[in-house]
C-alpha cells in the first residue's frame, strides 16, 4: 500500500523527523497535536480554547485528505491537569457528540511547553 505523509511546514517536522499525519490505505494516523497559543483567542490557561483549536486544525488536515471528523474512530487526549476534564470534554463533544469515537483521557506530567494543557492524537479510517 502507498504511504502518504502530510506535512504542514512546521519547523518541528524536520527537527524531530515526523509529519502531521500519515495515510496508508484507508487508515490515517494524526500526530499528537497541541494548540497554537496566541495569548488572545487561545490562552495558556484555557483548556476549552486549546482543545477547540486542536480540533479545528485537525479537521482541516482530515479535509485535505478527503475525509472528515466523521471518520475518526479514536482520540487520545493527554493533559497536564485532569481538572480540565469538563472543559476538554465539552470541546470534544462539540465535534464528536454524535460520532462517538473511542477515546482516552490521560493525565501526564508535562507537555513540550508549559503553555500547553492538552495534546490530542487521532486515528481515522476512510470509508
Amino acid at each position: 500500500m502507498k504511504r502518504e505523509n502530510i506535512l504542514t511546514g512546521s519547523p518541528w517536522e524536520d527537527k524531530m523527523g515526523y509529519c502531521r499525519a500519515v495515510r496508508i490505505g484507508n487508515i490515517i494516523e494524526v500526530s499528537g497535536t497541541v494548540a497554537i497559543v496566541d495569548g488572545d483567542k487561545v490562552k495558556a490557561d484555557d483548556a476549552f480554547a486549546q482543545t477547540m483549536n486542536i480540533l479545528e486544525r485537525v479537521e482541516k488536515v482530515l479535509e485535505d485528505l478527503n475525509v472528515g471528523m466523521k471518520d475518526v474512530i479514536r482520540t487520545r487526549i493527554f493533559t497536564t491537569n485532569v481538572d480540565t476534564f469538563e472543559d476538554v470534554a465539552r470541546a470534544h463533544a462539540s465535534f464528536f457528540k454524535d460520532i462517538k469515537p473511542t477515546t482516552g483521557f490521560y493525565g501526564i506530567n508535562q507537555l513540550v511547553s508549559p503553555d500547553y494543557l492538552v495534546e490530542i492524537e487521532f486515528t481515522a479510517v476512510m470509508q
